[in-house]
């Protein structure tokens, strides 16, 4: 059942697409480009050239149109009804780049892979990004929901921020402005980051890199990267580790369809083969509720989720028991 219809937006945005440099794909299969490999279409799905092609767009963007903004795809999670309005998934060539700008500082853009930073920091000698080797995401992901791993956060490191709006201005944060806290930011959510400005501390290049190399090394033994997954599903509570309140709560490994809570790592949610976009989140729902029975713990989800449910597959917060 088609719950969007690009084609008839993508005609709604006039004769000024003309002038419009990036891709725009109507009906977009979001299953393509997330790391779940699950969910529905993108009502029209837009692959700026660069920031200036971006704020050409948006401009010719009615704002009652929705925009959701997305990376790589690696913490999100699409239902299956499809997403309405359209999906920015900023290109690689110009939101990927990353450079070295002054003494301790990197440049990089939004679609940046948190790992190339990470390299970039090594190759020069600048310390505190080595957690950064072991985030499966992009930069605008780690701004915006403060990644950290290891014992380093975002935070620590962002000296400024620059973005969009949605009539297509441009805005530059400070690291103050952009309100961390663990796992979020309160920088407003129509913002569209474009690239970051970070700077680290002068540091050993052999230590840096033993430092990278055990984050390698303890991610490849310990969480399910060969397998189609999100990352972490939901934050740590305060005090407290996700996975051991959903080890005790007996649910490493529960599967609902073709979703599982992962043997290995049982914070990390894995499509075993074709689940589908309710099934990954009626687990996380079912999840959640034997942890809040289990411990009286509310876990708070960690993956991003976006789009429409289909008909019929809702997925309401904490759902009854499902047979494991």
């Amino acid at each position: 059942m088609k719950q969007v219809d690009g084609e008839k937006l993508l005609a709604s945005l006039g004769d000024g697409i003309k002038d419009v440099r990036g891709r725009l794909t109507p009906d977009a299969p979001m299953d393509r480009v997330t790391w779940f490999r699950a969910g529905g279409l993108a009502e029209l799905m837009f692959h700026p050239h660069d920031v200036d092609d971006l704020v050409t767009f948006l401009k010719l963007v009615p704002e009652e149109i929705p925009v959701l903004v997305t990376g790589v795809g690696s913490n999100l999670l699409v239902r299956d009804g499809g997403i309405p309005g359209i999906v920015i998934r900023p290109s690689a060539k110009g939101f990927g780049d990353v450079e070295l700008i002054g003494e301790n500082r990197i440049k990089a853009g939004a679609i940046c892979p948190d790992k190339n930073i990470a390299a970039m920091a090594l190759d020069h000698g600048i310390a505190g990004f080595e957690f950064y080797y072991g985030i499966p995401g992009a930069i605008g992901g780690a701004l915006r929901m403060n990644a950290g791993a290891n014992g380093g956060e975002t935070k620590d490191l962002v000296v400024e921020v620059h973005a969009v709006d949605r009539k297509g201005n441009r805005h530059v944060l400070s690291n103050a402005d952009m309100g961390y806290s663990y796992r979020h930011s309160s920088a407003p959510d129509g913002l569209i980051f474009t690239h970051a400005i970070f700077e680290g501390q002068p540091g050993d290049k052999a230590d840096i890199r033993q430092k990278m190399d055990a984050v390698r090394q303890h991610r490849e033994t310990v969480q399910p990267i060969r397998e189609k997954t999100g990352g972490s599903t939901f934050k740590n509570p305060e005090g407290n580790s996700a996975w051991k309140l959903i080890d005790e709560a007996g649910c490493r490994g529960l599967m609902i369809g073709g979703a599982q809570m992962s043997p290995m790592h049982c914070n990390f949610m894995i499509n075993t083969g074709q689940a589908t976009g309710y099934e990954l989140e009626y687990l996380g729902e079912t999840v959640r509720q034997r942890v809040l029975e289990h411990s009286g713990v509310t876990l708070q989800w960690e993956i991003r989720r976006i789009g429409k449910f289909m008909p019929g597959y809702e997925v309401r917060e904490f759902l009854g028991r499902a047979t494991a």
